[in-house]
């Protein structure tokens, strides 16, 4: 009985040993930062010129709500996060669909779609930014060059009402690979059996994917609705490369106002109030998307 004792002891101090480098990296990287920067949201704290935090309550997360600011930008980012869910999960899924359809050359097709999520956002941004460009960018050049439609040319990043979808465009064209081998995936767990009962009864394409095939894909609509969800929310990259948030704070962040006040106007306490808030957000609609992809499977 010792000698069992003694050998789960070890056992547990060995399973220990080699979490421990795992643990402290969480902590030092995760939770220690977690906490300080719930702290900070609760304090007045310029990190370059504050000798320590000075405790002000929820002041810090009432002045955000009276910042005009960050209430454009928390605007610009639900309407940025909308079309982006929206079309992005639907693209991902279509996508899927035909390549679960369609299985000749499917690797190389698979390759080609799922390559976009590779390159770095920030570098994609670079690119849609030279090909959304006014004077020098393809997408003009392709409209009067080789349209010869110079009347349809436009400055597609410095007008309002096309920036953001420039933004959305490239966001869409880096992560739809990702959302559809996510489909795909789903769609390979669905049951054989049930797909080949289906064809048995004479069901139509058409009739199986309605009720069949999107019905069965609730655990991937959780899944890929996070994600989206996040990526959507957490849109950084592609506006402060392209626009700066420009033109007129059209296409301002939230992420780019958090940034900007924690190392451009060093104001860490207000800038980690502006990040709990977004992170509420963010997991009020994560769980939103839970309730309703559960609520579809019941």
């Amino acid at each position: 009985m010792k000698t069992s004792l003694s050998y789960r002891q070890s056992k547990a101090r060995m399973g220990l040993l080699f979490t421990l480098p795992g643990l402290c990296f969480v902590t030092v990287y995760m939770i220690y930062p977690l906490i300080t920067s719930f702290y900070y949201s609760f304090s007045d704290y310029n990190f370059v010129y504050s000798l320590r935090p000075k405790l002000n309550g929820i002041k810090n997360y009432i002045a955000a709500f009276k910042d005009p600011i960050f209430l454009l930008s928390m605007k610009n980012t639900f309407v940025f996060a909308t079309f982006y869910f929206l079309i992005v999960m639907i693209f991902g899924l279509i996508v899927a669909l035909l390549l679960f359809y369609y299985k000749g050359n499917s690797y190389l097709f698979k390759t080609m779609i799922f390559m976009p999520i590779v390159v770095p956002l920030s570098l994609a941004s670079i690119l849609f930014n030279w090909i959304f460009s006014e004077n020098f960018g393809l997408l003009n050049y392709i409209i009067g060059s080789v349209f010869h439609l110079p009347q349809l040319t436009f400055g597609w990043l410095t007008h309002r009402s096309t920036a953001m979808v420039a933004i959305i465009s490239v966001t869409i064209w880096s992560s739809v690979g990702f959302i559809a081998i996510l489909f795909l995936a789903g769609l390979q767990s669905i049951s054989t059996e049930i797909l080949e009962a289906a064809l048995i009864d004479g069901a139509s394409t058409r009739r199986t994917i309605f009720s069949i095939i999107l019905p069965n894909l609730h655990e991937t609509y959780i899944i890929a609705g996070i994600w989206a969800i996040l990526r959507g929310m957490k849109i950084y990259a592609p506006p402060m490369v392209m626009t700066g948030g420009a033109p007129g704070n059209a296409t301002r962040v939230m992420y780019m106002h958090i940034y900007d006040n924690a190392f451009e106007y060093f104001e860490m306490g207000y800038a980690s109030a502006l990040g709990f808030i977004l992170s509420i957000i963010v997991l009020f609609f994560s769980y939103l998307n839970m309730r309703l992809s559960t609520e579809k499977e019941g």
